[in-house]
């Protein structure tokens, strides 16, 4: 009687022998094992992006084809992407990088971007942007425009399109890769109390990013 075991492993091997060989590719990489963001915060790494529920290594956002392509976020690739959309996710981190960062280069919006979503994903934060951009507490708002008082009009219609760009590539899953799993960030004018006490990651344009320590069980 033939070994089941052999048998399955020759239907597999036939099957996969009529994957194309790009596909065969993405499905190496699409199957690892988890690794999220807590995951880059602790190694430093930060280029995991999760799509789909599974890790890809280094990989940005979906094309059209569907297939996960290494990309990098920069003013010539922003202008060749058409204008975004989204559901409420998109929207509050496309007016977070609008209200908080439109003055910065891209890499200064890439950066607030990745603060936002590794807060999403670390506990202690709410679970959703939206939840993250409108978190309040004693010590007021953590994203001053959310109630600063001011309008929240968007009056700079081109500096929103590109925010919106941003927001879509990341939320799609591009790479956390410019401040090492940083969760805080300031203007470098100001010198908030917790900075004293938080790694600092990273200084890009005039913001300075910031991890926040680990916090262990006293059990």
């Amino acid at each position: 009687m033939p070994d089941t075991r052999l048998l399955a492993a020759g239907l597999l091997a036939l099957a996969l022998s009529a994957v194309p060989a790009a596909a065969r590719e993405t499905l190496s990489l699409s199957t690892g094992p988890e690794a999220g963001p807590a995951a880059s915060a602790a190694t430093g790494a930060a280029a995991v992006g999760r799509i789909g529920g599974a890790a890809l290594v280094s990989a940005g956002p979906r094309r059209a084809s569907g297939r996960p392509g290494a990309i990098r976020i920069d003013a010539a690739w922003l202008d060749r992407q058409p204008p975004a959309t989204g559901d409420a996710e998109w929207r509050c981190l496309a007016e977070a990088l609008y209200f908080e960062a439109r003055g910065e280069s891209v890499a200064g919006q890439v950066a607030v971007a990745e603060v936002i979503l590794n807060r999403r994903d670390t506990a202690g934060f709410p679970g959703t942007v939206c939840g993250v951009v409108h978190q309040g507490g004693r010590n007021g708002c953590q994203f001053s425009y959310t109630c600063d008082g001011r309008s929240d009009r968007i009056a700079e219609r081109a500096a929103f399109v590109r925010a919106g760009k941003i927001a879509r590539a990341m939320l799609d899953g591009a790479p956390r890769s410019l401040t090492e799993g940083a969760t805080h960030f300031h203007s470098a004018g100001v010198r908030p109390a917790w900075a004293r006490r938080f790694d600092r990651t990273a200084r890009i344009g005039s913001h300075l990013f910031y991890r926040q320590p680990l916090r262990l069980s006293s059990r």
